[in-house]
């Protein structure tokens, strides 16, 4: 099915984060942030990139690299919501099937990482694709911050069907967590429902928008990957990143 795919890698982006303002734009070694997940998003080769931006400045960055930006509305209330705005105006005849949703604030993300969500589109029983790494550090199994997937793995333990995402510690017992990390696919037809739900009960609950999919009975896949990609929320991860990168 991948073979006859006609993929595109969506990248949302805002300049008002209250931890780090302007964060698209920050300054990497030279190369602003967004620059650099937009340039991973090409080198993935995977298919068609855009950033779908509220904000001039960003797009006019991913412009000036030769990179193809599309202004959305500011006020979007999330990143699907933007990315599907953008693609409506961008592929208004419907020639993509799958999209890629890309955080624009993983400047270390791996391109692996990436073809692991796409290939679960390989199933045309699945809605949504995403990825999953093992928790390592004890202390993160316990901070409401990162988001833990509960899965049915597999056979192959590397694929599985998510059951349920939460901030709190789970599954309990002796197994591995699984740290959820934020970069979907969707089918197209999976993308343009999930925008036009309401927003579900477990989903204000736990503050996790994938949810309001699952209670709509909605297939989420899951693939495992080695490792969490850094994300940079403060100037402290700013700073982080800049070493690792260097």
């Amino acid at each position: 099915m991948l073979s006859d795919s006609n993929p595109i890698i969506l990248i949302p982006a805002r300049m008002n984060s209250t931890r780090l303002p302007n964060k698209p734009l920050a300054d990497i070694n030279g190369v602003p942030m967004i620059v650099r997940v937009w340039q991973i998003a090409v080198d993935a080769n995977i298919g068609r990139v855009i950033v779908a931006s509220g904000d001039t400045e960003i797009s006019k960055a991913i412009q000036n690299e030769g990179g193809e930006a599309i202004l959305t509305d500011p006020d979007l209330p999330s990143g699907s919501d933007r990315i599907f705005a953008a693609l409506e105006k961008a592929d208004p005849s419907k020639k993509h099937d799958i999209i890629i949703n890309l955080q624009g604030d993983l400047p270390l993300l791996e391109r692996s990482t990436i073809t692991a969500a796409y290939d679960l589109m390989d199933n045309d029983q699945v809605d949504i694709g995403t990825v999953a790494a093992k928790i390592i550090i004890p202390e993160e199994k316990l901070s409401p911050s990162i988001v833990k997937a509960i899965v049915a793995w597999n056979n192959d333990g590397i694929t599985g069907k998510a059951l349920y995402f939460t901030r709190a510690p789970a599954p309990t017992g002796n197994g591995p967590m699984y740290h959820h990390i934020g970069l979907y696919t969707y089918k197209r037809h999976a993308l343009e429902r999930f925008v036009k739900l309401p927003i579900s009960p477990l989903e204000q609950q736990e503050k996790l928008e994938q949810l309001r999919a699952l209670e709509n009975g909605m297939r989420i896949d899951v693939a495992l990957v080695d490792t969490v990609p850094f994300g940079v929320d403060t100037p402290e991860d700013l700073e982080k990143a800049k070493l690792l990168i260097k």
